[in-house]
């Protein structure tokens, strides 16, 4: 079971990848220029993290999941891909018009067309994805913490991963505009860890991971406000 210390190293890797790295590849698709490069790797996003989480889960119980855990699994896989599936279509389709209107050659900005697009690109979307992500983080920490394990927490890996993951969720809570969802989360399950869980840290890999993620996004919310007077999105203050 040693390798359950090593999967959250994966997977905030790959979290980083996919949720902030592809940002840097908005040059044209060339099999099919409307569509950006960000786009088309985006497709693999579910197909990469999916089966991570799936392997985390059936990592933290090795007495196998009721009915009821493994139906909640599915139901957060199915929110998951449904928000990362409509903000890809739906921001792709708004990079286009607003490139459009950029280059002069037509400008629907102000139509109910833009609107719609912006609405399900950056709320409904981001409310359905964040919703599966967070439900993770909780099922998962749950999972690890309520069982007895041998294995020790390796501590380096657990800082480092959970700061990899702890920022990219302040990124994406705060780009997606999330944050009346992110962050009481973030915050409730910090709290609920060091009241009940702190002294179980040092033998459970996963719940530690999430419990450093989950403490760094708060600290990283928590001076974004403070530090701007609210939760301005990176994009509006022309960091990206």
């Amino acid at each position: 079971m040693k390798q359950k210390s090593y999967l959250p190293l994966v997977f905030a890797v790959l979290s980083v990848v996919f949720f902030l790295l592809l940002i840097f590849f908005r040059t044209p698709f060339a099999p099919y220029p409307l569509m950006s490069i960000q786009d088309a790797l985006d497709l693999l996003t579910p197909l990469v993290l999916i089966p991570i989480y799936w392997l985390m889960f059936r990592q933290t119980d090795r007495q196998g999941a009721g009915l009821a855990e493994e139906m909640l699994f599915m139901l957060l896989a199915a929110l998951w891909v449904s928000g990362q599936g409509m903000h890809l279509a739906a921001n792709s389709i708004d990079n286009l018009i607003e490139g459009l209107a950029r280059q002069g050659v037509l400008d629907v900005k102000s139509s109910d067309i833009y609107a719609l697009t912006y609405f399900m690109d950056e709320h409904l979307s981001h409310y359905l994805w964040h919703t599966g992500i967070l439900g993770f983080v909780a099922l998962l920490a749950y999972r690890d913490g309520r069982r007895p394990t041998q294995e020790r927490t390796r501590g380096w890996i657990a800082l480092l991963t959970g700061f990899l993951y702890g920022v990219t969720l302040f990124c994406i809570i705060l780009e997606g505009q999330t944050v009346p969802l992110g962050l009481p989360f973030v915050a409730l399950m910090a709290l609920l860890v060091l009241l009940w869980g702190r002294k179980q840290l040092p033998h459970k890999p996963i719940l530690a991971f999430f419990f450093v993620s989950c403490l760094v996004a708060l600290l990283f919310l928590v001076g974004w406000g403070v530090y701007w007077g609210g939760f301005p999105q990176f994009s509006d203050v022309g960091l990206i």
